[in-house]
C-alpha cells in the first residue's frame, strides 16, 4: 500500500495476508540490496528469473 495505514474495512485473514506479502516484499529488496552489482551486465531484471534471455528480438532458452 501506499501509506502504513492498516486497512480496518478489511476481514481479519485479508490484512494478516496484506501484512505477510509486504514482510516478503521487504526481505526480496533486502535479498536483492545485498548482491553484487554485475559488472559489463545488462540493464533491467535477472534474464534468469524468467528462464530465457533475449536480447535484439531473439530469445535463447536455457
Amino acid at each position: 500500500m501506499a501509506d502504513d495505514t492498516p486497512r480496518t474495512d478489511l476481514p481479519p485473514a485479508a490484512q494478516r495476508a496484506l501484512a505477510e506479502a509486504e514482510a516478503r516484499r521487504r526481505a526480496l529488496d533486502e535479498a536483492a540490496a545485498k548482491m553484487p552489482t554485475e559488472l559489463g551486465g545488462r540493464d533491467g531484471p535477472e534474464p534468469v528469473r524468467y528462464g530465457d534471455w533475449e536480447k535484439q528480438g531473439l530469445a535463447i532458452d536455457f
